[in-house]
């Protein structure tokens, strides 16, 4: 199911938006089937945000889909690179990375407050994620969004999941994220209950955050993220998450595609 004109309207005016039944059946049994392997194998940049001794489990891992064959099929096969070319209007698009995040029942932990292309190795307009999960997500555990906050023109500093802190030198023009918590009544603050087969589409300067899993069910997500023709590979200053490719990367400058970024997707 394609975005329709409201849909991109409401994604390139709020920077966020959930398409629903967007992702059929088979393609979630894929990914869920890629998750729990990812679980077994953890890849190299695999996290446990949970400390040692606390309830549930904070689990995030990216960069994966080329040793996972399930999420290979999905990223390529599936028309998940179709909808994001369309948000973006692009007349191509690039697979960046899949990023896993598992929060299992009784989970403290939350997701903070910030927004993912400072983090990036990518310049420009054209960057989309798509939120997926493969469990019921209730409104009180789901991710949630400042509406219209990737046109402030602001770019904050990466902060660190394991405990919400920014991470140390940045670049000189990144400045920190608000406390959203305690000003959430300035803003308006997007968020939707789930079923399998929703996703949210949303840009990489969308501010979000999402809290822990208070309930008794697992909350597994799979986000595809996606750049489109604009997009232009670079190297900042301090930490950058997924770290820049050791070999086959674009030039500094130079458009995304590339053996680790590949073109997926064409407009007719």
């Amino acid at each position: 199911m394609m975005p329709t004109d409201d849909d991109i309207r409401a994604y390139r005016e709020d920077g966020a938006v959930c398409l629903r039944g967007a992702v059929a059946p088979q393609w979630l049994a894929k990914l869920a089937a890629g998750v729990e392997r990812n679980l077994r194998e953890p890849g190299p940049f695999a996290r446990r945000y949970t400390p040692d001794g606390r309830p549930g489990l904070f689990f995030g891992d990216y960069c994966d889909w080329r040793r996972i064959a399930e999420y290979e099929a999905v990223l390529r096969d599936a028309p998940l690179a179709a909808i994001a070319g369309r948000l973006m209007g692009s007349s191509k698009v690039n697979l960046f990375h899949e990023h896993v995040l598992v929060k299992e029942p009784g989970t403290e932990e939350r997701t903070p407050w910030h927004h993912d292309q400072p983090y990036y190795v990518v310049d420009g307009a054209d960057i989309v994620s798509l939120w997926i999960p493969l469990d019921p997500v209730a409104r009180a555990t789901s991710v949630e969004f400042i509406a219209g906050s990737h046109r402030w023109g602001r770019w904050y500093t990466p902060r660190r999941f394991a405990d919400g802190r920014d991470h140390p030198a940045q670049q000189k023009d990144f400045v920190p994220v608000p406390d959203i918590e305690a000003e959430r009544d300035r803003h308006r603050i997007l968020g939707w209950a789930m079923a399998p087969g929703d996703l949210i589409a949303f840009h990489g300067l969308t501010l979000h955050g999402a809290p822990g899993n208070a309930t008794h069910d697992r909350r597994r997500v799979v986000s595809a993220r996606w750049t489109g023709d604009d997009a232009r590979y670079v190297l900042r200053e301090g930490f950058m998450s997924p770290p820049p490719p050791e070999t086959d990367a674009p030039a500094v400058g130079a458009p995304m595609d590339s053996p680790v970024f590949p073109v997926v997707w064409r407009a007719e």
